[in-house]
């Protein structure tokens, strides 16, 4: 626990059986309460190694449902568990737990409510081995990304996340696709919502048994992207109306600088939800 809240660690794998317990031993359990492992209709033996080196909550999707699906389940099981901060980590080790502590310690001391593992911060992302084509795309974006929603993350494609409960009760994430466009859906809604993110450098890893996504994957990824912030921008000015938004009135604390206060917004959500 952080200051006495529940920390939860989501697992969202896809034949990981590789790397899982590598990954898995490396999750600092002073802090960590519980894991969760949503398995996507893995063809390898994920679940088995998941079993056997004692993860206690293990969902098995009996069809594929995508990288989006997926989180879902794992945000949806982490919340009926009643974790207050929930931190997304990728089996793969690509991204390395040992950061675990410090992005549950800034949304447990209330600094931020979401908190990224950035692998642009430092450079990590190049030390690692990206690959130059998917930095470049991955610059390239981030700032189209900026410039639409007036924000200035270093990067909005890191699979390294945690939340404040308060953050995934607000959103509706379900709304979001079921493919990999999901995490800037995602981050469309926070940022309309009024939450703040912040970022931690991250450093990162690429190799052989890293999950990653093709060429022609990444360009339909990134036209989703880059959708997806057009949206964002039409909804912001008011001549947009997008489902994913559908359920939020955009908060007033929005593209403001500087923490927020978690239950400042909640009850200012709350306040909302009444008036309509």
């Amino acid at each position: 626990m952080i200051n006495g809240q529940k920390v939860v660690v989501v697992l969202p794998a896809y034949n990981a059986d590789k790397t899982l317990q590598i990954t898995y031993e490396e999750i600092d359990r002073k802090i960590v309460d519980d894991i969760i492992l949503v398995d996507d209709c893995s063809k390898d033996n994920t679940v088995a190694v998941a079993q056997n080196i004692g993860i206690h909550y293990i969902i098995r999707h009996e069809k594929n449902k995508g990288y989006g699906g997926n989180q879902k389940s794992c945000y949806k099981k982490a919340l009926e568990l009643e974790a207050d901060i929930i931190i997304m980590l990728h089996p793969d080790y690509q991204y390395t737990p040992q950061l675990l502590g410090a992005m549950a310690s800034i949304i447990g001391n209330n600094v931020y409510p979401v908190v990224f593992g950035s692998r642009i911060l430092g450079m990590g992302a190049l030390k690692g081995g990206m690959p130059l084509y998917k930095y470049f795309f991955n610059r390239l974006l981030t700032v189209s990304q900026n410039i639409l929603m007036r924000q200035k993350l270093s990067e909005y494609h890191t699979g390294y996340r945690a939340f404040h409960r308060k953050v995934l009760e607000n959103i509706p994430f379900d709304n979001c696709s079921d493919d990999f466009v999901f995490d800037n859906e995602m981050v469309a809604q926070i940022f309309y919502s009024g939450f703040e993110i912040g970022e931690v450098t991250c450093p990162t890893r690429y190799f052989k048994e890293a999950s990653s996504i093709n060429f022609r994957r990444s360009s339909i990824y990134g036209l989703g992207v880059l959708k997806t912030s057009c949206r964002y921008f039409l909804q912001r000015i008011g001549i947009g109306n997008y489902r994913i938004f559908k359920g939020i009135r955009y908060n007033a604390f929005a593209g403001r600088r500087g923490p927020v206060d978690v239950n400042t917004l909640h009850e200012e959500h709350l306040r909302q939800q009444e008036r309509v």
